[in-house]
This record gives C-alpha cells, sequence and structure tokens, in this order.
C-alpha cells in the first residue's frame, strides 16, 4: 500500500477537475472532481462535505492522495460558501436544504459513494442517510457528534464573528488565524487564504461564506442536537469517527454518547489534533481514513451481521483502527 505522502507526480495526467453541480431547488454548487485512472476498489468513489466556514478545498491533498490509491473522489462547495451560489435574499438557510443538496449530490453517483463529513458536513450527512437509507456506502464523520460541547462551539462562533467589517489585508487576516491555532506550525500562504475570504470594492477581506449563515444556520444549532441524535440512531451503514485529542467541540462523553447511538460504528482518535483535524495533521488523518477504506468490505460485512443497534445507555463497542489511538 502506497503511504498518503506518495509523490504525487503520477496525478500530473489526473488533475482536480472543476465542476458545476445543481443542489437542491436547482441551485449552483461549486464542486472538484479528483479522478483516478483506474480505480482499485470496485466501489471507489468517495464524497467530500466540508465543515461550517470552510470550501471544498479542505479536502485538496487528502483528495489528491486518496485519488492515488486508487479512490476517486469529488468535493463541493457547500450553498452560501465559497464559489456556490447563495440563497436569495429572501429565502433563509435550513439544515433540510443541506441536507437535500446532499442526497441530490449522492444521488447522482452509479453507485452509493463514501461520505467524508467534516464538522457541519458529517452532520448533515447524518440527516441525509436517516431520511435516504442506504444512500452512502459508509461513512467517516471527521470530529463531529451528535450532541457537542457547547463551550467549544461558541468559541469558534465568537472567532467567526469578530471582524463582521473584515480584514485590512491578508496578512491582517493571517495574524488573526495564527492566534486563533497558535499549534499550527506554519501559516496560510495567500492564495490559500484567498480561498477563504473575498476582496470587496472597499479593498477589505472578508470571508467567503454568506454572512446571513450565522444566525440562520448556526448560532442557534443546539436546539437540533435531539433530532441529530434521532437520525444517529437510525443508521446502518458503517460508520468512523475520527476524533481530534485537543478538539474543544467533542470530547470523551460526546464519543460515548455517539457510540450508545451507533454501537456498530468504528472510532479512531487522533491525540494531537483539534477539532481542525484534517488541518491539524493531513498525513495522519488521510492515512486513518486510507486504512479504514481498505478494510471497508470487511466493515460493511459485519455491519450487515450486527444485531439491532441498542437503546441509549447500554454499552457500545468500540472498535479501533489502525495506525491511531483507540
Amino acid at each position: 500500500m502506497v503511504s498518503p505522502t506518495t509523490n504525487l507526480r503520477s496525478l500530473s495526467q489526473l488533475p482536480p477537475q472543476t465542476r458545476t453541480l445543481t443542489g437542491a431547488g436547482g441551485l449552483q454548487l461549486a464542486a472538484t472532481a479528483f479522478p483516478t485512472a483506474a480505480a482499485l476498489q470496485a466501489d471507489s468513489t468517495l464524497l467530500f462535505a466540508h465543515g461550517f466556514g470552510q470550501t471544498r478545498g479542505a479536502w485538496l491533498r487528502t483528495g489528491l492522495a486518496l485519488a492515488a490509491e486508487g479512490y476517486a473522489g469529488l468535493s463541493y462547495d457547500a450553498r452560501g460558501h465559497g464559489e456556490s451560489a447563495r440563497n436569495a435574499g429572501d429565502a433563509a438557510y435550513t439544515g433540510e436544504e443541506f441536507a437535500d443538496d446532499l442526497i441530490i449530490v449522492a444521488g447522482e453517483h452509479v453507485q452509493p459513494p463514501v461520505l467524508i463529513g467534516a464538522s457541519m458536513g458529517g452532520l448533515f450527512g447524518l440527516l441525509a442517510e436517516s431520511r435516504w437509507p442506504g444512500l452512502f456506502r459508509a461513512m467517516v464523520l471527521v470530529d463531529i457528534t451528535p450532541r457537542w460541547e457547547e463551550a467549544g462551539m461558541q468559541r469558534i462562533l465568537a472567532f467567526m464573528t469578530a471582524f463582521p467589517d473584515g480584514f485590512d489585508s491578508l496578512e491582517h487576516a493571517s495574524d488573526i488565524i495564527a492566534a486563533y491555532l497558535p499549534h499550527r506550525r506554519s501559516r496560510k500562504t495567500p492564495d490559500e487564504l484567498r480561498e477563504l475570504l473575498r476582496e470587496g470594492d472597499d479593498a477589505r477581506w472578508r470571508w467567503h461564506w454568506d454572512p446571513r449563515l450565522i444566525d440562520d444556520l448556526v448560532r442557534d444549532s443546539a436546539q437540533h442536537q435531539d433530532s441529530i441524535a434521532d437520525a444517529a440512531r437510525a443508521i446502518r451503514c458503517p460508520v468512523l469517527l475520527i476524533s481530534g485529542g485537543r478538539s474543544d467541540l467533542v470530547s470523551s462523553r460526546t464519543v460515548e454518547e455517539f457510540q450508545a447511538l451507533v454501537p456498530h460504528a468504528a472510532h479512531a482518535h487522533l491525540p494531537e489534533a483539534t477539532h481542525m483535524l484534517a488541518g491539524d495533521d493531513n498525513d495522519a488523518f488521510t492515512a486513518t481514513v486510507l486504512e479504514y477504506l481498505a478494510a471497508l468490505p470487511a466493515a460493511a460485512a459485519a455491519s450487515e451481521l450486527a444485531t439491532p443497534l441498542s437503546a441509549p445507555g447500554e454499552s457500545a463497542v468500540t472498535t479501533s483502527v489502525p495506525g491511531a489511538s483507540p
């Protein structure tokens, strides 16, 4: 097996491809496909769903590395994010719309894809799979559980709303992001920052996402935790939860509750990662995903043979993933 840090020269003939998808209500979604010359697995398609405030660019390194291993992938900017269209001014954003987008995009695949969903993307993945069982071949949830630590959510919200009038320059934005993520050894490059920020007519740089998303979708998101937990309880496809040991959103408490809701789920723990797990240590994250994908046929068979899900409060079995802390 080739390491996720494989020299990517072999991909020079198959660069990422920009696409435009159609989501719920006909809304246009900007996407990137990671093609592979010859898939190594019969069901190799991956669908990447990013977290709030991110773009499809968050999956670039992982998408390229997994494509090099024969797993073709597709990532897209969620509505109101990046280069995807925004809702009309009189149309509020709803969680149902985001789940509908996932259902539509996944449904366009010939075979059910494996969803790799970070934070918001993972939550809407749970809702989508519960509404349309069998939509995904399997799910990889990246540092998100149906219930989360509210203090961590408030910290993220405070950061995302701290500069409503934008940043003076890309360097100013880089300073603020570096202060928010002091554990990162390197800063984002100007090109990486341009994926996250947009320059306005006033020469100030603002986040790429629609600011209405804060009040429409994020600020009161805690009220939806019960319905998300109900959705998780209905999941039957194979699931891997990857959590960060330094995450302030996912804790041992929320992981234990998730395991009670989805007792057949595997759990991998990356002790040095925060909530921004794929960005903190992309090599370790990608290696964990790759090992799970390689073992997925066996995992799928085990899931089919599993007994009905246990009720909340019953003991759950933790499945370890090679190369990650249990």
